[in-house]
């Protein structure tokens, strides 16, 4: 009997071993096959500049986590970078929520420091802090973090994504001002089409159109990373963009919040764009040109109604 009892004892050893070494192998295979992919992309990618950026950035009083992205244009000959889409992008790690926020650049602001300009002047002005300081005076707003993405940085992810395209059904004939030559239809987009797509705004819509397909890539591009595909190629987006990429968010935080966005990730992005309907009128400017004059008051309760809702 007491054989019988060491024989089923060495059997339950036997199989817990069994299993611990799997886990192992599995985790070496997935560490090595990460490991080669992630420098894989870095082969692709140019290397990174350095900029000392300062960000005071504040936590969010409700416990989110408040990010500003930003999609920068960095032109060649050109000292000072534009920022093209301005966003901000707040995550609930109790419930996974994700909402986001799109920026209209002809917002007419006061700037801290300056007089008042269009709210994409700030970053042209004073970078990512300057432009947290006016969304802070403006909207009352706080935000912890900033991600800045280099336009090339963003054609390198779908490219390397998707390399056959991202499917998205383009609504009209679009080429002006955009670098490619895009017509209406559902179609799959290599990373310039896509970013020419987003960046189109020469129709009656102007920047509010844009705006509305900026968030419509943005959908789709989320959709498709966490998709099994997206996962899978995780490492290598990671080493293809590094160059492209500047945040102040620390490599712990980092893990936290992708290991907290894949376990609880939502099946979809909530949406505002500012400013909100009825909020504002078009006015011209002697030094801005055509702005968009909006009720600071008005605006700034629907982002609040909104973010904490």
């Amino acid at each position: 009997m007491q054989q019988l009892r060491q024989n089923k004892r060495r059997r339950r050893l036997k199989k817990k071993y069994a299993v611990l070494l799997v886990v192992i192998i599995f985790f070496l295979i997935f560490f090595g096959y990460g490991y080669a992919q992630y420098h894989d992309g870095k082969k692709t990618s140019e290397p990174k500049s350095e900029e000392n950026i300062r960000f005071n950035g504040e936590k969010d009083k409700n416990g989110n986590v408040n990010v500003l992205l930003l999609g920068i244009d960095k032109r060649k000959g050109e000292t000072k970078s534009r920022t093209d889409s301005m966003m901000v992008a707040q995550y609930n790690p109790d419930n996974g929520k994700v909402k986001m926020v799109s920026l209209m650049r002809d917002m007419f602001v006061p700037i801290p420091g300056y007089s008042e300009y269009k709210l994409n002047t700030a970053y042209y002005l004073g970078g990512p802090e300057l432009l947290r300081k006016t969304l802070k005076q403006e909207f009352n707003i706080n935000i912890q973090y900033y991600v800045m993405v280099d336009f090339t940085g963003f054609e390198k992810i779908i490219d390397t994504l998707e390399p056959n395209g991202i499917e998205i059904n383009v609504e009209k004939d679009m080429s002006k001002n955009i670098g490619v030559t895009l017509h209406e239809g559902e179609q799959k987009l290599n990373g310039k089409e896509l970013l020419g797509y987003a960046r189109f705004r020469h129709d009656a819509e102007g920047d509010f159109g844009r705006v509305r397909r900026q968030q419509q890539v943005l959908q789709t591009v989320a959709d498709e990373l966490i998709s099994t595909n997206g996962v899978l190629k995780a490492p290598k987006l990671i080493g293809t963009i590094e160059p492209y990429i500047h945040t102040n968010i620390g490599n712990v935080d980092r893990i936290g919040l992708v290991k907290d966005f894949l376990f609880k990730h939502p099946k979809e992005i909530e949406r505002l764009t500012l400013p909100v309907a009825n909020s504002y009128e078009n006015v011209r400017t002697v030094d801005s040109g055509l702005v968009l004059q909006i009720d600071q008051q008005k605006n700034q309760q629907a982002l609040h109604d909104f973010l904490n809702d």
